[in-house]
């Protein structure tokens, strides 16, 4: 009997708290229950969204950013803990597969997280952006292959990368190569301008044609005053306005509904994973219209770690007789009655062997 095809998805395009991040967790813990009374299976949020994306980051040069990164470091978010536990614990209570961009603090670093818990609260996926983005770079470490996998949740099979890494083909490969139904594209939104939003909706749905899924897009919303807040110089606002494209794109590269391009909300669709079959039978770039003997990719999804350690086994003297013991007696007598010479006269003749005797 075929599988349940029909599903109903969200993506989410609101603000953060700026001061808290117990107060971004509670807009997003609304929002889970919001989509989820909507009848949503998937809830997608944007990038790296708890507490907050570093905004700050991109409008202020390095040397007056120490303070606001520490206090990013003071509100990131420790995976396991608190705040997955809350989001695991709501996306169970209401049967729905989250989808969560966060800083992730791992002790003296911080990195751009994807959190993908299924819709009993399991997390099936923690994954670190490959390659933080220019002004990124003072802010995350950088992530490895082992989370470039895709994971079977309720909904289907889910993929996921966080905003430039969908102009690394290779990265979006290896997740189409693993035959993802949904893709889950985050992007931070109110950023660079108009022309970041016609950049991120040629992005993703080329993905979707590509890949032969559905994309779901989710980006974040500043409001005026946190724009004021973040950059007391009007000049530099600009830069923290538009790049806005919270959408939902079928297998054939279309919005399925209208996206969302200001404002806050969240964008709801009702999706057909049969559409994937009915696209993929015309190009499976993975499959009948691959040709792996002259094109293929190299995946090394080892995690990236400090320090490996290499365990040996412990010799076992205990079946060794002990120093002075009888039998070394025992093997004295021997030698004196086969003229074995001891030890000692061992030592004398290697001495002689390599000079003056001493």
């Amino acid at each position: 009997m075929p599988k349940e095809t029909k599903v109903r998805v969200a993506a989410v395009q609101i603000a953060p708290d700026l001061d808290t991040l117990e107060g971004t967790l509670t807009r997003v813990l609304a929002a889970i229950a919001e989509a989820a009374e909507k009848g949503a299976g998937l809830v997608v949020f944007p990038e790296t969204f708890l507490p907050w994306y570093p905004y700050f980051s991109f409008v202020h040069p390095p040397v007056l950013t120490g303070a606001e990164h520490l206090r990013l470091y003071d509100n990131a978010v420790v995976v396991p803990g608190p705040v997955t536990h809350a989001v695991a614990a709501a996306a169970k209570r209401h049967a729905i597969v989250v989808v969560l961009g966060v800083n992730e603090r791992d002790h003296g670093s911080l990195y751009n997280a994807q959190l993908v818990f299924d819709a009993d609260g399991t997390l099936l996926l923690k994954r670190r952006k490959l390659t933080p983005t220019f002004h990124e770079r003072m802010i995350w470490g950088q992530g490895d292959g082992a989370g470039l996998k895709v994971v079977d949740t309720a909904v289907g099979r889910v993929g996921a990368l966080a905003c430039w890494e969908h102009y690394n083909p290779l990265a979006r490969y290896a997740l189409m190569a693993q035959h993802e139904e949904i893709h889950v594209a985050q992007f931070p939104g109110s950023l660079v301008g108009p022309i970041f939003a016609d950049q991120i909706e040629v992005t993703i749905r080329h993905h979707a044609l590509e890949s032969g899924c559905f994309v779901v897009n989710a980006t974040g919303w500043l409001t005026e005053d946190q724009i004021a807040r973040i950059s007391p110089e009007e000049k530099l606002r600009k830069g923290l306005t538009g790049g806005c494209m919270t959408a939902i794109i079928s297998p054939e590269g279309a919005h399925v509904v209208p996206p969302l391009t200001s404002g806050e909300g969240i964008l709801i669709a009702d999706i057909d994973l049969a559409l994937i079959t009915k696209r993929k039978r015309m190009m499976d770039s993975v499959g009948h219209y691959a040709r792996p003997e002259l094109l293929s990719l190299n995946l090394d999804n080892r995690p990236a770690l400090p320090m490996h350690t290499a365990s040996h086994p412990v010799a076992d003297f205990s079946s060794f007789p002990a120093f002075g013991s009888a039998s070394d007696e025992t093997d004295d007598a021997q030698r004196r009655r086969h003229g074995t010479p001891a030890d000692g006269a061992i030592d004398q003749r290697i001495a002689i062997v390599g000079g003056t005797a001493r």
